[in-house]
């Protein structure tokens, strides 16, 4: 039954590895860079076009404290990388954000982390995924037409990237990630030599347009609200940096010294990234407004756009003033970057699994999500977190600017409780450090972690009040609610423990020994599985054995009882009358009241079953059965037994391996070959 979706999970996810291939699976920096830095990277696509829309609101003249603005992102980015790095290093095991505000603050703020983590990298998929859609919509009508359709299929295709594994995915990954480095950054250093050194005048294709500001009389309060707003759109490209910490486990050995450098690669690159896609962009003239009035705030030659008017993102603007518009480059940067905005989700899909995994282990969470799949990865948490992305990018039908308004609240607060907790961290360590040395550098990174709380901190207040009415207010929902959840599956854990420990001592508590063992086989007429189902109890040797059928029709019943009798079974035959022609009903009741005679006994059903090698022959068998299992499974003191049969239709099945599942590549045992011979 099996054969044919295994052969299509092999064909997707490739062959199944053993444990013992983990290590190879672990890796290199030039790797993990991309795998795990992708969003962070990618994030230049849109963090400074945000920055420039907010400003927008008031006019082209508040473009004037843009640079200001940037420099202020730029400034809690290379902060927040700062602080990270003394995380990977204080805490390795790649429990990131959770483990420090869990181990420094309590259960609560890491499971506040946690739930927070969670939500926004399911955010992360879904706005990079329908924001690579919006670049690839606009030059593909049918993609514009389809868009959160497109979104959903992207999303799916990520997924059987991640299934294969983190290494095979990394390895997919680098060389598109890497070209949109080395294009951006070629891009800026370009466009800085012209200006610098050639003196040439960059003009973009917007450099003539005028922007009507919707509120272009803004002044105190209102201004400086508009600027702090700004500034939070901006914080856009702080995400994804703490999937490195999260991700720790996953990089080669020294696995905390590979994975700051990691980290430090990525904070410089994509700080040089921003702040020359920002610079080049005010130079060349760069006009961009909210994408809903464009078509009446852009004003060409004295007209509005319309309808009809496309407004480039700023980084097509920027390559066409640098490269020309329609040059290879140009077309060059256009591709390579929606092609990253698809990929900035795979810093979601390693970071959430191994966060899943850890909160698993903690069970906060199902214990599903910490095991390992076919190919080593967590591949429960993978198909989850994608589950969660397409249903955003169909409730908001792929709306970046909707998505966007949901989007960092999450991780600035895992940012800001993070380093508070590193504050504690390096405060403990220190009044027992006793080395000079060591103690000079626990000064020095309490410093670091604290001046990175306070500016998160910030930040973290400032996009809760500019973003709240826009959407953040649902996030400010899911959280709680996800907490919750989480402290509800811990407690479910923690009660079926404690039910399930065992008693102290070597002997056995003789409350949990039944003083008789009652066995029952159930008989629906007498054939081969009800013979062995007989024999199969008698050979248990149980304090009393009957046979128990259920009389749905008088007739049959009688010529049960005559072949019974005719063959001579030495078992006795106990007939159920059953008026309403239910067999669950009265064979439950049955059970009740050899229970309430004997309340120490327990009562040992068998259930005759059979073993077919089709999926439409179950739709045939064994459904009374299934329902009578689910049934006497929650009667105390009453044990299940199934006693299978196997039809001819099942020996089609023998010698075939055993299905895959997630963990499958765990089991030390492996079925032997057809040419593995056995020695006596």
């Amino acid at each position: 039954m099996s054969k044919v979706p295994d052969l299509v999970k092999r064909l997707l996810v490739g062959r199944a590895l053993r444990s013992t291939a983990l290590h190879h699976q672990l890796l290199p920096k030039r790797v993990a860079l991309p795998v795990f830095a992708s969003d962070a990277l990618s994030s230049v696509a849109y963090a400074p076009q945000e920055i420039l829309v907010i400003l927008s609101i008031g006019g082209v003249g508040l473009y004037s404290v843009s640079p200001w603005v940037a420099a202020g992102v730029v400034l809690v980015m290379l902060t927040v990388v700062a602080s990270y790095r003394q995380n990977v290093h204080a805490y390795p095991s790649g429990g990131g954000d959770y483990e420090v505000a869990t181990t420094n603050l309590g259960p609560t703020a890491g499971l506040t982390v946690a739930s927070a983590l969670l939500v926004d990298y399911v955010l992360t998929v879904a706005v990079s995924v329908a924001n690579g859609a919006d670049y690839v919509g606009a030059t593909i009508p049918f993609v514009a037409e389809h868009r959160p359709l497109v979104a959903v299929a992207i999303v799916a295709l990520l997924t059987v990237m991640n299934l294969r594994g983190i290494r095979e995915s990394g390895v997919a990954f680098a060389v598109p990630t890497y070209a949109f480095m080395i294009a951006v950054v070629g891009m800026v250093a370009w466009g800085l030599f012209r200006l610098v050194v050639l003196g040439d005048e960059l003009r973009a294709p917007t450099a003539d347009y005028r922007i009507l500001g919707e509120q272009a009389d803004l002044a105190g309060f209102a201004m400086a609200f508009l600027v702090l707003r700004a500034f939070s759109s901006g914080c856009a490209a702080l995400t994804g940096v703490e999937a490195i910490s999260n991700g720790v486990p996953a990089f080669r050995k020294p696995k905390s010294k590979n994975a700051a450098t990691t980290l430090l690669m990525m904070g410089l690159i994509a700080v040089t990234m921003f702040s020359g896609i920002i610079f080049l962009g005010l130079k060349s003239g760069v006009k961009l407004t909210d994408p809903a009035t464009v078509a009446s705030n852009v004003i060409i030659s004295g007209h509005p756009a319309g309808p009809g008017y496309y407004q480039q993102p700023i980084i097509a603007q920027v390559a066409s003033a640098v490269f020309g518009h329609g040059s290879f480059l140009f077309v060059v940067i256009a591709a390579v970057t929606a092609l990253i905005l698809f990929l900035a989700a795979n810093t979601a899909f390693n970071g959430f699994p191994v966060l899943g995994s850890i909160l698993a282990q903690d069970r906060y969470l199902p214990r599903q999500l910490h095991t390992r799949g076919d190919r080593l990865a967590f591949s429960n948490g993978i198909v989850i977190l994608a589950a969660g992305a397409c249903l955003l990018i169909w409730a908001f039908d792929a709306d970046v600017s909707k998505l966007l308004n949901l989007y960092i609240v999450g991780v600035f607060v895992s940012f800001t409780l993070s380093q508070i907790g590193m504050v504690r961290h390096w405060t403990r360590h220190l009044r027992t450090e006793t080395d000079a040395k060591a103690r000079f550098h626990m000064m020095r990174s309490r410093v670091i972690n604290g001046f990175g709380a306070v500016m998160t901190g910030l930040v973290l207040v400032v996009v809760l009040a500019t973003k709240f009415t826009h959407g953040a207010y649902i996030v400010c929902i899911a959280m709680p609610v996800l907490f919750l959840m989480m402290k509800g599956i811990r407690r479910h854990y923690d009660r079926v423990a404690e039910e399930l420990a065992a008693p102290e001592g070597h002997e056995a508590d003789e409350s949990l020994l039944p003083a008789r063992n009652h066995a029952i086989v159930l008989v629906s007429k007498i054939h081969k599985p009800t013979l062995r189902a007989l024999a199969y109890a008698r050979a248990t040797r149980p304090s009393s054995l009957e046979a128990v059928t259920v009389s749905v029709d008088s007739d049959e019943a009688n010529r049960l009882r005559e072949e019974w009798d005719r063959r001579g079974i030495g078992v006795p035959l106990k007939i159920l009358d059953s008026p309403y022609r239910e067999i669950t009903g009265p064979v439950l009741e049955y059970v009740k009241s050899l229970r309430r005679r004997s309340p120490r006994d327990v009562v040992t059903v068998y259930i005759p079953e059979y073993v077919v090698g089709r999926w439409w022959e179950h739709l045939l068998h064994n459904q009374s059965a299934l329902r009578l299992k689910g049934r006497l499974l929650f009667k105390p003191g009453v044990m299940v037994t199934s006693v299978p049969f196997q039809l001819a239709s099942s020996d089609r099945l023998k010698g075939r391996r055993e299905p895959s599942a997630p963990g499958a590549s765990r089991r030390s045992y492996q079925p032997p070959s057809k040419n593995t011979q056995v020695k006596a």
